[in-house]
């Protein structure tokens, strides 16, 4: 089997998992695209995890109760784990709404997790529903929706947070890929 470090140098990056979390509506998924395009632009190889692409496959038969949604986030960082310890830049976009499930996350993972905590007052986040989410679980039409009927735990302590509430999306994209370039680099 040939080491990490091999694999790395072929790629002239370093692997890594960068795990976004944050509340439904934070701006994640749209942070996690642009970055994976940023990174395409300068020569990074990347790949994107998240519930859109695993749950149709690999996580299909979960569903979100609380003890699906633990195991939807252990599968993920399986998966994040194989691809990081190959060189690929890994980037996840989940709620991820404990310190608990975050703390599971970072002990499969290993050295290689990077956490970036997307922050964004629910208010905004509510604002910016454009599924209709947060309107539903206000209604009672979705139980234990995060934020509204499930907690989310201010993390405690991550790798970077971004407010996407006080920085446009292309200057949030710009500052996390700024505070990962030391860690990807060969």
């Amino acid at each position: 089997m040939l080491s990490t470090e091999r694999k790395e140098a072929l790629l002239r990056q370093k692997g890594i998992v960068l795990w976004f979390l944050g509340l439904s509506g934070s701006g994640k998924s749209t942070l996690a695209k642009g970055l994976e395009k940023k990174l395409y632009d300068k020569g990074y190889y990347s790949m994107l995890l998240d519930g859109d692409n695993l749950r149709t496959g690999l996580n299909k038969n979960l569903d979100f109760c609380s003890d699906d949604r633990q195991e939807n986030l252990r599968r993920t960082s399986e998966v994040a784990k194989l691809f990081a310890y190959n060189g690929a830049i890994t980037i996840c976009s989940f709620i991820s709404p404990t310190e608990k499930s975050r703390a599971m996350v970072k002990e499969i993972v290993g050295d290689k997790y990077f956490q970036v905590y997307v922050n964004s007052p629910l208010e905004v986040c509510e604002d910016r529903d454009v599924k209709g989410l947060y309107k539903k679980a206000r209604k009672g039409e979705i139980e234990n929706f995060t934020g509204i009927g499930a907690p989310f735990e201010t993390p405690l302590h991550s790798d970077f947070e971004v407010r996407t509430d006080l920085n446009s999306i292309e200057d949030s994209i710009n500052l996390v890929y700024e505070s990962i370039l030391q860690h990807i680099k060969q």
